[in-house]
């Protein structure tokens, strides 16, 4: 009989605990991936990759029980040795090898990139067909060490102001953006959708916790192949209630976004200059209406306006450099969206009904959230949909919801990816995406 009572401590110890634990001239044991091999002769630095970066192991012939020529890049391995600091070595120490316990090694000599090397000059095409091999790439994993940074502060975050994280489900009866751009499929001999948004399901439980968010998979069937757009990709979403104005939704966000460069900050300085970023400032975001925003990059800049109620992405790169010019700001709200852009449950704005209380927020030039105040009341609810000639079918519980009461609220989906890609200065949103769905790609 065996018990188990928590988490295993084991003998080997990671980079952070050799910084804080460990002494000079102590000997420690460590494991990792062989990154690469420097081999000078007489003396090879073999550096290892593990969770927290790269640890440099120095072999000299003749030590230990070690034979050099037994270890390849990509092998993983336990290693013991002597720690000894060195200014020049990642993290300001190395280790005297000593042992090597070969635990794994690879099939074949070659990887099919050079992960090893500073920069994978490779194509974003040969990346993502060895998608596992590609970011063992510091550089390229750095990335979405920040992407879990955001993450992290999204959850933290919210959990701080209130919020209650569910879990919606993402095969559905409707969809709750409209439009054509959704995934259909069989469900049991019965139609289905994938799940555009969790719109339907956190507009719900406002009723029940009164702040919710979620972290999860969407789907949208568009026909784009741009560097822009993923078929699949990850929403940050969430909803309030009490809400006063849709402000507080922006003033919400702006809060997650100061918190979130300050959790990057303080615990990913590796990654961040790994990636040479600057972060944002955030202190202050812009606001301004979607008409007047128009008018401003229209005079200033001589651009044409082509489509009056929405955004092209051209317009959307002036707007992030009006913002830049005029305000130092690398964000700008963008608010009043045209009510015929916008689902039947965005609010109309009491004093003109062509716009909403909704808005966009432009990083960099790029959309990364939309959100604004939702319809509360079940009669303008259902007169919305029915002007807009749309059917309750598969909405009948979600109507059923507001029918019995709902308080005033809104919230917003900021796109994760996308998010991730204008803060790391890449320009396509596969270079942030783990796995990429798009209208090529299935695989891996």
């Amino acid at each position: 009989m065996e018990y188990y009572t928590g988490v295993k401590q084991k003998g080997t110890l990671e980079i952070s605990e050799l910084l804080t634990q460990a002494k000079p001239g102590q000997k420690v044991k460590v494991n990792g991936a062989v990154h690469t091999i420097r081999d000078m002769g007489t003396v090879a630095f073999v550096i290892l990759r593990k969770r927290e970066g790269l640890l440099q192991g120095v072999y000299e012939e003749g030590t230990g029980d070690i034979r050099l020529k037994e270890l390849k890049e990509a092998a993983a391995i336990e290693l013991e040795g002597i720690l000894e600091e060195n200014e020049k070595a990642p993290h300001g120490i190395e280790l005297r090898m000593e042992k090597v316990r070969i635990l794994s090694e690879p099939t074949d000599e070659m990887p099919p990139l050079a992960v090893s090397k500073w920069k994978l000059n490779t194509s974003l095409e040969a990346k993502l067909n060895y998608r596992s091999i590609a970011l063992r790439n510091i550089r390229e994993r750095g990335k979405f060490r920040i992407q879990e940074g955001l993450v992290r502060a999204f959850r933290d975050f919210l959990y701080g102001q209130g919020f209650t994280e569910i879990h919606s489900p993402k095969i559905g009866a409707k969809g709750a953006e409209g439009g054509a751009n959704i995934f259909k499929l069989d469900y049991f001999h019965r139609p289905a959708v994938l799940a555009q948004s969790p719109q339907f399901y956190k507009q719900m439980m406002v009723g029940v916790f009164d702040r919710v968010f979620e972290t999860a998979p969407v789907f949208r069937a568009e026909k784009h192949n741009t560097k822009r757009h993923l078929n699949e990709y990850t929403s940050l979403d969430f909803e309030m209630g009490y809400i006063d104005g849709f402000e507080d939704i922006m003033a919400m966000e702006t809060g997650y976004l100061k918190y979130a460069m300050e959790i990057i900050e303080k615990d990913y300085g590796n990654e961040l200059r790994l990636l040479d970023l600057t972060l944002p400032n955030v202190t202050r975001i812009p606001a301004m209406k979607f008409s007047e925003m128009k008018e401003l990059i229209s005079e200033k800049y001589g651009h044409q306006i082509r489509n009056p109620f929405d955004l092209e992405p051209e317009e959307e790169m002036l707007i992030g450099r009006y913002a830049k010019e005029e305000w130092d700001s690398d964000f700008i709200f963008v608010t009043h969206y045209p009510s015929k852009k916008r689902p039947f449950y965005a609010m109309d704005d009491p004093e003109d009904t062509r716009y909403t209380l909704s808005f966009d927020l432009l990083f960099r030039g790029m959309e990364v959230t939309t959100g604004g105040q939702r319809i509360h009341d079940y009669r303008m609810l259902t007169e919305k949909l029915k002007a807009r000639g749309m059917s309750e079918e598969g909405m009948e519980q979600y109507l059923d919801t507001f029918r019995y009461g709902m308080p005033p609220h809104g919230g917003l989906g900021i796109g994760l990816e996308r998010l991730t890609m204008k803060l790391v200065g890449e320009d396509n949103v596969r270079e942030t995406t783990l796995f990429p769905r798009d209208l090529s790609r299935l695989k891996p």
